[in-house]
């Protein structure tokens, strides 16, 4: 058996020609959700993963730093959830593990953090999180979102980290009734 030394993950090709679109500054949360939102719609039709996106914006500048999709199903890796793939990918643009260290950053995500990524927004150093759809619709459409302190907005917010829960979540829980509906993939169901 060989050991592998290396891994790694590449977004779709439709990605940045699509970010293209997305230029304006992104001024409120609902534009920011929109953009996440419209990121998650066109992963779950061009089949290219499952029903989840997330970016990581410049709260100073409004400028988006990363985009990420999750890829579970075509990159075969259980941690390339979108917020995952969404904070690696601007820790890489910014040079740092310590994305405090870049400014004042949020991360939008189109639903309540999972227990694995709920972990990786206080570790990432962004300074607030926006979710759209709530834990109770991603486990509707057959997600398993893992275990979590029942009170974990206050954990972050302990921590410094401002939340806001519920933008725009009847239009990214849509997408999560979409993808059941449309036969996608049900990973890690209960």
């Amino acid at each position: 058996m060989t050991i592998r030394t290396r891994c790694s993950f590449e977004l779709p090709a439709w990605i940045e020609p699509f970010l293209g679109d997305w230029t304006v500054p992104l001024a409120t949360v609902s534009q920011r959700m929109q953009l996440a939102v419209a990121l998650s719609e066109e992963n779950v039709r061009r089949q290219t993963g499952g029903p989840f996106a997330a970016v990581v914006i410049n709260e100073t500048t409004d400028e988006l730093v990363a985009a990420g999709v999750n890829i579970v199903t075509t990159a075969g890796l259980s941690v390339v959830h979108a917020e995952i793939v969404a904070l690696s990918l601007a820790q890489t643009a910014l040079n740092g593990w310590n994305l405090a260290d870049a400014g004042t950053l949020q991360l939008v995500s189109t639903c309540e953090p999972c227990a694995m990524c709920f972990g990786a927004v206080p570790w990432s150093g962004v300074k607030s999180l926006v979710c759209g759809a709530g834990k109770r619709d991603a486990e509707a459409a057959g997600f398993d979102e893992g275990d979590k302190p029942h009170d974990w907005v206050s954990s972050l917010q302990r921590r410094g980290i401002v939340v806001q829960c519920g933008v725009l979540s009847e239009h990214a829980a849509d997408v999560l009734v979409r993808y059941r509906k449309s036969g996608g993939m049900i990973y890690n169901a209960d």
